[in-house]
């Protein structure tokens, strides 16, 4: 059965991979996700139902419009893979379990925010709010309604420091130092992995934006940096690997 499952997990996440693109690549420009339908953006030809099936058709085709022979984006293809793999990885890991529901959400918003963000540097409310909805759900069924005030309080606490830290940036450097989305993304983070845990998260993902900061500024490209892809990969691992994240803000109790 676990190859049964691993199967129409993987195929279950390219589809939503998908759909996830399109979500990423129309929301934050305005667009529709439902009209026009899938179509090629360089010649607007109406793709059909073989040469939209998830992975196979890019390859197929490889990466080009039957019609125009313009490139498709890469992002595509890779945004349907990863989808499909982090939900296979997430069974694979955790099998039908709380933590496995929960990996793909992380999973979901990991796909949406790393297209959206580095692609337009916008966060989008509405998986965020969908997500928040879903993790609640999840709390109430496996932990019961008592669950539901320490969540959403966590999440609250979270999302005020966060509101806190953009709002002393903002002083300190006269711009924005956080966006809106990254705000709300740690409403999130707390819902997830509660406060203590949620902050430690915040402070690792610093150190995941470093290298590409550092390689932005030595490039001289735009010095802003899309820092919810970074922000959500940390609540990735670091909800992986709780335990060893929650034996850190432990330590700071022996001080």
């Amino acid at each position: 059965m676990t190859i049964y499952y691993s199967i129409v997990i993987f195929i279950f996440g390219i589809i939503m991979g998908s759909f996830y693109n399109v979500l990423a690549t129309r929301l934050p420009i305005g667009k529709s996700i439902i009209k026009p339908g899938s179509h090629c953006d360089a010649c607007n030809h109406k793709l059909k139902w073989y040469e939209n099936i998830p992975l196979i058709s890019y390859i197929i085709q490889k990466g080009k419009c039957k019609n125009c022979g313009k490139q498709i984006p890469f992002d595509v293809f890779l945004s349907e893979l990863a989808t499909g793999v982090l939900f296979l990885f997430s069974y694979l890991y955790f099998g039908i379990s709380y933590n496995f529901f929960i990996m793909l959400i992380l999973s979901s918003l990991c796909v949406i925010i790393f297209v959206s963000d580095f692609k337009y540097m916008i966060i989008l409310d509405s998986p965020l709010i969908i997500a928040g909805i879903l993790v609640i759900i999840l709390k109430t069924v496996y932990y019961g309604y008592k669950a539901i005030i320490p969540t959403l309080i966590s999440g609250i606490i979270t999302f005020l420091v966060m509101l806190l830290v953009g709002f002393i940036g903002k002083k300190m450097y006269k711009r924005d130092a956080l966006g809106g989305g990254d705000i709300k993304l740690s409403f999130i983070l707390g819902m997830i992995l509660g406060v203590q845990v949620a902050m430690v998260s915040l402070i690792f993902s610093t150190f995941l934006a470093l290298p590409y900061a550092l390689a932005t500024i030595a490039l001289k490209k735009d010095s802003e940096v899309p820092f919810g892809p970074f922000i959500v990969s940390s609540l990735f691992i670091v909800f992986l690997y709780y335990d060893k994240f929650y034996n850190i803000v432990k330590l700071f109790y022996l001080f």
